[in-house]
């Protein structure tokens, strides 16, 4: 609806309902109407005061029905200004990452871990040399990435003293902790600095040597060597997957490639028969641990004939 549309409607509802609360008014005058115990004049005046404030609600109600942008103007404005607001702060941060990026070489990514140890304090140990020695860790490996070959090595490393007061506090207790320094945003090549913060987590058992992680079923007469490499990659995909719900902190495992590549070309080679490949745990693993994994292979067909025997 036009603007000129809405205003002509406006007058021409007011006109309407003016003239109906004028009539109104003059017929209660003239029938001397009492309401309330009110003197007829008066009772009039209220009728006609009533009248235009009906006449404000139902113009008022008519615009809202029939004009969109008022309804939300009235009733989603503070939404509307909130999800502005939001949308506002993070097209900023994209336009610093998108700065960051077309101004230099970003070297340390934003929550990329710097250092990683698992700490476990006990009564003989300084808890603040533990802490100071992981820092360390991290400002050597920040660094040598940050710096250049010419640059003299010195702490570039920053981090709040009420997150370091917060990790002796947490840490101090005699379990066993993973702690690891993260970068706080992105760091371009040649920066003096670089922020970052202490992430803790409460350390534990991930895999068992000897457990089955994760499996799949392979049946070579519906199978090329297309999709055999595809049935290795997702038990592989699916055991990273199992280890890191299990809780650990590890982005990748470790696998002898070796083993993989015999594997699958030993079942191009084969052509034929149901298996299941098997991923086991080589040993005892830990939250910060990269999980180490070796790959069995074990036929379908044989254990088909088992049970029916």
């Amino acid at each position: 609806m036009t603007a000129w549309l809405k205003i002509l409607l406006l007058l021409i509802l007011g006109g309407i309902l003016s003239t109906l609360g004028d009539r109104l008014g003059s017929r209660v005058g003239k029938a001397r109407l009492s309401i309330f115990k009110l003197r007829p004049k008066s009772t009039a005046i209220l009728i006609t005061v009533f009248t235009g404030s009906i006449i404000s609600a139902i113009s008022f109600a008519t615009m809202v029905v029939f004009d969109r942008d008022l309804r939300i103007g009235l009733f989603q404005l503070e939404d509307i200004r909130e999800k502005i607001t939001e949308s506002e702060k993070e097209l900023k941060k994209l336009e610093k990452n998108l700065y960051a990026l077309r101004s230099g070489n970003v070297v340390i990514s934003s929550g990329q871990t710097l250092a990683t140890n698992t700490i476990k304090i006990n009564k003989n140990n300084d808890i603040k040399k533990i802490i100071e020695s992981l820092l360390q860790q991290a400002n050597f490996y920040a660094f040598n990435l940050v710096k250049t070959n010419q640059s003299k090595y010195r702490r570039i490393l920053l981090v709040r003293k009420d997150d370091i007061e917060k990790l002796e506090s947490k840490i101090a207790d005699n379990r066993s902790w993973v702690v690891s320094i993260k970068s706080a945003g992105n760091i371009l090549r040649g920066e003096n600095y670089v922020y970052a913060f202490p992430e803790v987590t409460l350390n534990k058992i991930i895999t068992r040597q000897g457990e089955i992680i994760a499996l799949e079923n392979i049946y070579l007469s519906k199978s090329d060597s297309e999709s055999i490499s595809k049935k290795i990659n997702l038990l592989l995909a699916s055991t990273l997957a199992e280890v890191r719900r299990r809780g650990s902190l590890s982005s990748e495992l470790k696998i002898n490639a070796n083993q993989i590549n015999s594997l699958g070309k030993y079942l191009v080679k084969r052509k034929y028969g149901d298996f299941q490949i098997i991923a086991r745990a080589l040993d005892n693993s830990q939250s910060a641990d990269k999980v180490s994994i070796s790959l069995e292979l074990k036929s379908l067909e044989n254990n088909l004939i088992n049970k029916t025997k």
